[in-house]
């Protein structure tokens, strides 16, 4: 399955997967039923470098390429969404400050997040603002040598947890970028629980009650937030998503291949029953495909393709879609031992959902691609794998 990987990126997905293996995957139960995730494992991230690993190492980063990087992500999917999640929303923050922070920003914040000092959040949606982020109603004045944020941010991952937030606001009618510390005069951060999924990512919303935020805090220029800070931070967090769910997708079949190894029902395994070979074989299938999108989407980045965002879109659209379908035949596949609180697959399941939300919805995918084919996607050269 990891013909079409170099040498190099064969090396790290073993790195990767070892590391998993060892160090979440005993603790992704308890981050699930705490609804929140552990310090210790931050650190650990850290340790590793996998938070801002995608940087150039001149800042602290591993500089990954675009398909270490989606390895990297499918493996920490296979083991924990919460992680994945959590390593996305940092590397979206690292990502926006480096690429668009001042020499200043970047000198204070970007090795601090990345060495788990301080932790990031991405404060873009509201609570009447989802899918068009366009549509922010959180507003920035100018005042002297601050602006003065109010408005409020819902659904927020890592609220609780973090030290930082990259807050979108309005300012002057234009969308604008603004780097905010947690202790903030006028912040309030208030938790949100019970989740249906990803229940250690540690949702917040966030209330700015005329909080003044130095001028020199601003991320890029007035107008610049969303076109190019936030539209460049979510392609960033949608790739990771295509992967996680992958690496989701590949949990379900392991499970559901070594439960019914064992689970007897007359007379034979049920791995010898018809319909659950079927069930299998789509799995099997369906993963192999999803993965096969995102390599794509991940060559067609290091390439520069001018397609490379609406490639990670297919991937996103596909995979997420996959994994819902292939966490619910888990379940189907585990019976009762599916349903019961210890069970991993439960938790895939309710996980699986959620990917199809995250990082724009399926039928705001379906609505991109549909443009995207429209505008001539069929003439467009493929990329070879």
């Amino acid at each position: 399955m990891l013909n079409h990987l170099t040498p190099g990126q064969r090396e790290n997905h073993r790195l990767f997967r070892s590391y998993v293996e060892r160090e979440l995957m005993p603790h992704a139960h308890r981050f699930d039923t705490e609804q929140a995730i552990s310090g210790d494992v931050v650190s650990s991230l850290a340790a590793q470098g996998y938070i801002g690993a995608s940087g150039p190492e001149a800042s602290g980063g591993r500089g990954l390429g675009p398909v270490d990087y989606g390895l990297l992500s499918e493996e920490l999917g296979r083991a924990c969404q919460s992680i994945r999640n959590f390593v996305a929303v940092q590397d979206m923050v690292v990502h926006s400050i480096e690429r668009w922070g001042t020499p200043q920003q970047k000198e204070r914040w970007l090795r601090s997040v990345m060495v788990g000092e301080t932790v990031a959040s991405f404060a873009l949606t509201e609570p009447h603002v989802g899918s068009d982020p366009a549509a922010v109603e959180t507003v920035a004045v100018e005042a002297g040598k601050e602006f003065v944020l109010s408005g409020t941010k819902k659904w927020i991952s890592f609220a609780q947890l973090a030290d930082l937030f990259l807050v979108f606001a309005q300012f002057d009618g234009r969308h604008t970028a603004f780097l905010v510390e947690k202790d903030t005069e006028g912040l309030k951060v208030e938790p949100i629980d019970g989740l249906l999924g990803l229940r250690g990512s540690m949702l917040g919303t966030v209330t700015f009650d005329e909080c003044r935020v130095p001028v020199d805090h601003l991320v890029a220029g007035p107008g610049l937030g969303l076109a190019f800070v936030a539209s460049s931070a979510l392609d960033l967090g949608r790739y990771s998503t295509a992967w996680g769910s992958v690496g989701l997708t590949q949990a379900c079949l392991d499970a559901c291949v070594e439960y019914s190894g064992q689970r007897t029902q007359y007379g034979t395994e049920i791995r010898n029953h018809q319909l659950v070979q079927r069930l299998l074989a789509e799995m099997l299938t369906n993963v192999t495909a999803a993965r096969l999108l995102c390599h794509h989407a991940g060559v067609s980045k290091e390439r520069a393709d001018t397609n490379a965002a609406n490639h990670t879109l297919m991937a996103k659209y596909r995979a997420s879609t996959v994994a819902v379908r292939a966490a619910s035949d888990a379940v189907q596949i585990h019976g009762a031992q599916g349903i019961g609180a210890e069970s991993p697959v439960q938790r895939h399941y309710r996980d699986a959902k959620v990917m199809e939300i995250i990082e724009g919805t399926t039928q705001i995918q379906q609505t991109l691609l549909g443009q995207f084919a429209v505008s001539g996607a069929r003439s467009a050269p493929s990329l070879a794998l």
